[in-house]
């Protein structure tokens, strides 16, 4: 966590909420999955938490697009060694939409967490104040995306695979297997 002025608000106003924990199973090239488990880090960035929260639930039903709010069966389309793996485009799944619990897009939340560590769980977006349903997971510190991105949790089981993940990337982000969620939920 660093010191912005809007992490010090959040910081201020949310300390008290309790931290939420999420799972995605994913399998490679249909194989056996594994599970990473995610720490939301609600008194940093409650709505956006609680997008993410919902996604892998998919207790919100159908969005707006005519597609399921649920990360089940969609890939990660971005996948860069180095960097992070990405995904969560719930209405194409291929990087190129998405959409969130509280319609195309929501606003950016906090810049409070620092993206300075691998397994640090993130808002993608297209500019400032368009997150969806896209996110990443970084694999090293990239502290560079610190107010530009919302950090908003972290992998607290499942490291080594996240390395693993890492493995079947491309320096363009393509993957080079099928990397998909095959469940997902909140523990």
């Amino acid at each position: 966590v660093h010191g912005t002025a809007s992490g010090k608000r959040y910081l201020q106003r949310y300390t008290q909420l309790p931290d939420m924990h999420v799972f995605l199973d994913i399998s490679i090239n249909g194989e056996p999955p594994e599970r990473l488990v995610l720490e939301l880090l609600t008194r940093y960035a409650p709505r956006t938490c609680d997008n993410f929260r919902a996604l892998c639930t998919g207790e919100r039903g159908v969005g707006m697009c005519g597609q399921p709010l649920h990360y089940k069966g969609i890939h990660f389309h971005r996948i860069i060694p180095g960097l992070m793996v990405q995904g969560g485009d719930i209405v194409r799944d291929n990087g190129k939409g998405g959409e969130s619990i509280y319609g195309k897009f929501f606003d950016d939340e906090s810049f409070a967490v620092s993206h300075d560590a691998p397994g640090v769980l993130s808002m993608g977006n297209n500019g400032p104040n368009t997150n969806n349903s896209q996110f990443f997971i970084t694999t090293v510190a990239a502290k560079y995306l610190d107010d530009r991105h919302v950090a908003f949790g972290k992998v607290i089981e499942g490291l080594p695979f996240l390395k693993v993940l890492e493995e079947h990337g491309s320096d363009s982000g393509v993957p080079v297997s099928e990397v998909v969620i095959v469940d997902c939920g909140q523990l």
